[in-house]
């Protein structure tokens, strides 16, 4: 039957208007009903409505997908977006084979389904297997499929293999250039990003985001926000994300006044505030030291998530807070927003500020016994900071030796600095030597060398801190040097110690006074 008669016309005018999914089963019977049962055209619509992760079923469009019979190219794509959208991964590939045994010939809307499965499944294999098939196919070349392979490999974090697809492509989008430019920034290769959005024919906004964000991602601050500077001269208007990562940024380096400029060109151009860039702006201000604009901007949100929630206690906690804090967390939980592990970090790093010690450890019971949290290290390193800071050097030293966090020495690692840091202040001498043992087995970084010495130079035992101080030296740890900023005129400017003036820096200030007036 001709997908343009009256009656498939009505059924699609049917679809068309279908708000859930019990209005879609009703046109779904209409369409069986008037004899369409079998329209590729108007069942690929059925499927496509079931794939939304808003209100479609996954599961409802497999039902009726088994009842196809001869179901076209189109139609198990549709069935491969469904699983997708859904995150339903292993269902994905599960259909990706189905649709190889009855003999079905993928196309190159097919693959990118797949590959994008593979991607957030982590396998390599499969997403290696896939793309040999797809070679002897002759697709990996289509533009789609190609930047579907080069974001996969990206996402295994295999450079290589993504730089080889991008340079065999025989023609590449922007989107091409964003993706490597987004890859090389998630594995910290920052300088090869820079490399590639400098040689981008086309500099669009994705390309731009992706180079700022990227130093972001860095921690690199200060050339995210020169990135953004020299942005402006452009015609490209940032986005949300963009805004997002430069007030990171700022609010990194303490740069108020371009936090604040930011602020106000938003409402200049009546950039509509979403509770993400409202998170942004909460944050910034905090950690700029503003936290009247940060409460402000909070309280005047009309929604916010749990991530906008943990951005304001969090707020609180670096300022030493903690009846706010708690006051917000029971505020949060009266409106029904459920707590995060984020948010339980921030609420005993504000009750070990404020020397709330019992407060603190009634928090950690709730966590685990009514939200049904699993502790992290960070949230037993807060906890043992939190004794430590009351005094409870015994049972902050319980907790470490008691509790197997993980085999993963990094997390062990976290628990133990945060016992050797709060006895070091504390001036405990004889159980920082206890954990700077257990250190001095995990780690070959400068910061607990550095608390030791101290802690040795400062009760007068300068033997001992000279012998940490070779120690250092005989294992080949640097002291990192202490490095600060300092926001003047709109520019930030970093000092660090030992460091020796660059011989161009005044032409380097020239070059930021002109973006700074601009």
């Amino acid at each position: 039957m001709s997908p343009h008669s009256a009656t498939t016309r009505r059924c699609l005018l049917l679809l068309e208007k279908c708000k859930n999914m019990q209005d879609l089963k009703q046109a779904h019977a209409l369409i069986v009903t008037s004899g369409l049962g079998s329209n590729s055209f108007a069942l690929s619509r059925v499927l496509d409505f079931c794939s939304n992760p808003n209100q479609g079923s996954p599961a409802h469009a497999w039902k009726v997908f088994q009842h196809i019979q001869k179901p076209t190219i189109c139609i198990w794509n549709t069935i491969l977006k469904a699983f997708l959208l859904n995150n339903e991964l292993f269902e994905t590939v599960s259909v990706y084979k189905n649709l190889l045994q009855c003999g079905i010939a993928p196309d190159n809307y097919t693959l990118p389904y797949v590959f994008k499965a593979c991607s957030r499944l982590k396998s390599v294999p499969l997403g290696e297997s896939v793309h040999g098939y797809g070679l002897k196919l002759g697709l990996v070349f289509d533009i789609f499929v190609g930047n579907s392979l080069i974001f996969m490999y990206c996402e295994f974090r295999n450079m290589k293999g993504a730089r080889y697809m991008f340079d065999e492509m025989p023609s590449l989008s922007a989107v091409s250039w964003t993706v490597m430019i987004s890859g090389y920034a998630k594995v910290g290769e920052v300088d090869n990003a820079r490399l590639f959005f400098d040689v981008a024919p086309v500099r669009d906004r994705g390309i731009w985001g992706a180079m700022i964000s990227g130093y972001i991602q860095n921690a690199c601050f200060k050339e995210g926000l020169y990135l953004f500077r020299l942005m402006q001269f452009t015609d490209i208007e940032p986005d949300e994300a963009i805004f997002v990562s430069i007030l990171c940024g700022c609010a990194h380096l303490g740069a108020l006044d371009v936090g604040i400029w930011i602020h106000r060109y938003l409402d200049h151009i009546g950039f509509p505030l979403s509770i993400r860039l409202s998170t942004g702006l909460i944050d910034m201000y905090a950690k700029c030291g503003n936290l009247d604009l940060a409460k402000r901007i909070f309280y005047e949100m009309p929604l916010k998530d749990t991530v906008c929630w943990n951005a304001m206690i969090s707020a609180m906690a670096i300022h030493g807070d903690g009846e706010t804090v708690l006051e917000l967390f029971r505020e949060m939980e009266k409106i029904g927003v459920r707590p995060d592990d984020i948010t339980f970090i921030a609420v005993f790093t504000a009750c070990s500020y404020s020397g709330m010690t019992y407060e603190g450890l009634r928090m950690f019971d709730r966590m685990c016994t009514v939200y049904k949290i699993q502790p992290k290290s960070e949230h037993y390193g807060c906890i043992v900071d939190l004794l430590s800071r009351g005094g409870l050097f015994e049972e902050a030293k319980e907790i470490v030796q008691r509790v197997i966090i993980s085999s993963n020495p990094s997390e062990e690692e976290l628990v133990w600095r945060a016992f050797l840091s709060a006895c070091c202040t504390h001036g405990q001498a004889q159980l920082a030597e206890l954990a700077s043992g257990k250190l001095f087995q995990l780690e070959r970084e400068s910061g607990f060398y550095v608390l030791l010495s101290n802690l040795y130079a400062a009760a007068g035992k300068d033997g001992d801190a000279l012998k940490v101080r070779k120690l250092m030296k005989n294992r080949g740890v640097e002291k990192v040097p202490g490095c600060s900023s300092v926001e003047i005129d709109g520019g930030v400017h970093e000092f660090i110690a030992g460091e020796k003036i660059h011989p161009h820096m005044e032409e380097i200030h020239s070059v930021l006074d002109m973006l700074n007036r601009h």
